[in-house]
């Protein structure tokens, strides 16, 4: 596989990703697949998906899980409602993705992926101690499914995902480094962030926002690949530095408008790979 493959944020019939007919037209060769709805997560459907993107040239490289009833209206309502971290639904959320694990198994991909939530800063509460055990839970479950288990960025700065990390203390433990969700979020600037986590990086993002105007209380927006903050030739310029080589997934959630994600995801992916070409010759 070449260095820094082009990919994006697709999706069966769950979630804004782009449809398998998108990702075809435009040539990208990889996606980050949102998990199918939970009936549709059968044996016979992968064996048949498998074959469908076999025939399309497409990878799957990562699976990502997500859950009914979140919802990202606002930062609150999305501390409440997403993840792992919130109570009422942990039980039955991690037995799901447990189930979204062994789907990801059967399509032969062997990286899953999830926002786990907003993770308590202090290390020592309560809830704290809850989600690092069920993330231990998750990642031996992975494990045994010869499986990596990469957490979403954004929610928290660069220095609570690490201190997650080393009181989880799983070796199939990664990160999906999403730089638009660090300006979202109001979590910090995202090319020093990156540096900061690196030797935990094995899947990236491609997306782009503008700050708020209350980073951290109000959420900034998001926009096309390269009109926002991300600063995109310096991201990349540290990818490369920290010896970063995976695909460029790009996540864009707009509606299912096939002509307008196209349209954006087309010059994303131009945009890709002018800036690939230019930091790798």
């Amino acid at each position: 596989m070449e260095k820094w493959p082009i990919g994006v944020f697709a999706s069966i019939d769950a979630g804004l990703g782009v449809k398998l007919e998108v990702v075809h037209a435009l040539g990208i060769p990889t996606i980050h697949l949102h998990a199918p709805q939970k009936a549709t997560r059968t044996r016979e459907n992968a064996e048949a998906f498998v074959k469908r993107l076999e025939k399309l040239g497409i990878r799957i490289t990562v699976v990502f899980g997500g859950f009914e009833g979140e919802s990202y209206a606002d930062i609150p309502t999305t501390a409440k409602t997403v993840g792992l971290v919130p109570p009422e639904t942990r039980a039955e959320r991690v037995q799901e993705f447990k189930e979204i694990s062994d789907f990801a198994n059967l399509l032969g991909v062997d990286t899953v992926a999830l926002h786990l939530g907003f993770i308590p800063h202090d290390a020592g509460e309560g809830v704290f101690d809850e989600v690092v055990a069920v993330t231990r839970e998750i990642c031996d479950h992975c494990q045994a499914n010869g499986q990596r288990f990469h957490l979403e960025t954004g929610q928290e700065s660069a220095e609570d995902l690490l201190q997650f990390i080393a009181a989880v203390d799983r070796d199939n433990l990664f990160v999906n480094f999403d730089p638009a969700n660090m300006i979202l979020y109001g979590s910090g600037e995202p090319v020093e962030a990156l540096g900061k986590v690196a030797k935990h990086v094995r899947s990236v993002h491609c997306k782009d926002a503008t700050w708020s105007d209350k980073p951290g209380e109000t959420w900034g927006a998001e926009v096309p690949l390269g009109q926002g903050a991300v600063g995109f030739e310096s991201f990349l310029g540290k990818l490369k530095e920290i010896g970063y080589d995976g695909p460029l997934t790009i996540e864009r959630e707009i509606p299912q408008d096939p002509e307008r994600q196209k349209a954006e995801i087309g010059a994303g992916a131009q945009l890709l790979a002018d800036l690939r070409a230019k930091l790798l010759s």
